[in-house]
């Protein structure tokens, strides 16, 4: 209801003669009480509580809302309401998110560029729109932007773009903002070139960079960015940039505590069985610079690309395997990873892990979450697991079809078991059945 409108009924009842009332006024006042209180004056609503509203509605129709009337015309521009915006691009054909309208992007650029800290670019699986990204990151050379993250729903489709296209694009920004704290640009085709600018007129100020599957940068535009942004707190990258240099690199007496490292182990080429090894030197560096960070290492290899990993001890804390992981590796993974926090194995076969689980158990004393799925676990010695690791055991996530049973325990009763030992009551994970 318009402020006018609501204005005309507030003086019809103010103004209306007096009404004779019951003696007897539950009814009545609660009636009178409805009268006086629905009517408010949107329109008068101050500044602040407008623009607090604003910031929960989506974008469609915080624009809607904007032309309620003046007022909160004033609030829809106001800079503090555009610090945080997400463009949403995609091909309505193919996506399932709405995109951000033309018209709006092109307002927002030419009247709240200056004013953006934390942007962010939604794209769906097509090429156009991660091509329409890079055009808005062109004309973004009056920003100042704090935060920026480039995100793809579906596969990388900022990698069908032209690299010199988005390189330009990814330069503007990094030139112009001055002040780039968090930078996500994951899955796109940036180079060591493109980093070099982003260190020369960020480098005080970047904190967290999250760049893996960036197969255009080396091990080298990495260490361009650890020997130069003294204060990178949180770094994500590919283990092929991992280098013995690099973490010497993080390790030094200028470098801050470095607080995340998360490293992605891919192939760089199908079916390569090979990898090069971290000394233990450079990791025990990194550890005693920063007693606390956390090395969070995902696979995505087959069973004989594993055979480099774990031979000596490594600082994992948090390890997560996405494919087929052998008994032999787990088994160096009790024995070489002290620090292990969270394990997950996606899969392992048809060879029961009672050792190598124990053998975790007992010697990966931070360890407080497990995942298994596609593996085999004799009843018995899944309940000796969690008594040895005991109530520290925050999270257990393991299938039903995991758990073997055995002599000593069935199925029936591993629940009963198991809870005792966490002190909380817990089942296995049941798939579904629809």
């Amino acid at each position: 209801m318009k402020r006018n409108n609501l204005s005309v009924v507030n003086k019809v009842v103010q103004s209306s003669p007096a009404v004779k009332q019951p003696k007897l006024g539950f009814y009545s006042s609660l009636n009178q009480t409805h009268v006086y209180t629905v009517l408010p004056d949107w329109g008068s609503l101050p500044h602040h509580v407008v623009l607090r509203v604003f910031q929960y509605l989506p974008l469609t129709d915080r624009a809607r809302a904007s032309s309620v009337c003046r007022r909160w015309n004033e609030v829809f521009h106001i800079p503090d309401l555009w610090r945080k915006f997400e463009f949403e691009l995609n091909q309505s054909a193919t996506s399932y998110f709405n995109s951000t309208h033309p018209d709006l992007i092109q307002q927002i650029i030419k009247k709240h560029a200056a004013h953006l800290q934390y942007v962010s670019f939604k794209v769906d699986s097509s090429t156009e729109s991660a091509e329409a990204a890079c055009d808005i990151l062109s004309q973004l050379v009056n920003c100042s932007i704090q935060t920026l993250g480039l995100i793809s729903t579906a596969k990388p489709s900022f990698m069908n773009v032209s690299k010199s296209h988005f390189v330009s694009a990814l330069t503007v920004v990094f030139v112009n903002s001055k002040s780039l704290s968090s930078v996500k640009i994951e899955d796109t085709p940036v180079d060591d070139p493109s980093l070099k600018i982003l260190v020369a007129n960020n480098s005080d100020t970047l904190r967290h960079l999250k760049m893996s599957s960036c197969p255009h940068v080396s091990s080298d535009g990495i260490l361009c960015v650890a020997d130069h942004c003294q204060g990178l707190r949180e770094l994500a990258l590919n283990y092929y940039m991992l280098s013995d240099e690099l973490l010497l690199a993080l390790s030094s007496e200028t470098h801050v505590n470095l607080e995340h490292l998360r490293i992605d182990v891919v192939s760089q080429n199908p079916g390569q069985t090979e990898f090069h090894s971290i000394k233990s030197q450079s990791w025990d560096a990194l550890t005693k610079h920063s007693p606390g960070v956390n090395v969070v290492m995902y696979f995505f290899l087959y069973e004989e690309e594993l055979e480099t990993f774990f031979r000596e001890e490594t600082p994992v804390t948090h390890l997560y395997f996405g494919r087929l992981v052998s008994k032999a590796v787990l088994g160096r993974i009790g024995l070489n990873c002290p620090r292990l926090i969270e394990l997950v194995v996606c899969a392992n076969g048809f060879q029961a892990l009672d050792d190598e689980l124990i053998c975790i158990a007992e010697r990966c004393k931070n360890l407080t979450a497990l995942g298994l799925s596609e593996c085999e676990v004799s009843c018995s010695a899944f309940i000796e697991f969690v008594r040895l690791c005991g109530r520290r055991l925050t999270q257990l996530s393991v299938m039903e079809e995991v758990l073997i049973p055995d002599g000593d325990h069935s199925l029936d009763e591993i629940h009963t078991e198991v809870s005792k030992c966490l002190g909380r009551m817990w089942f296995p994970d049941v798939m579904p059945l629809w």
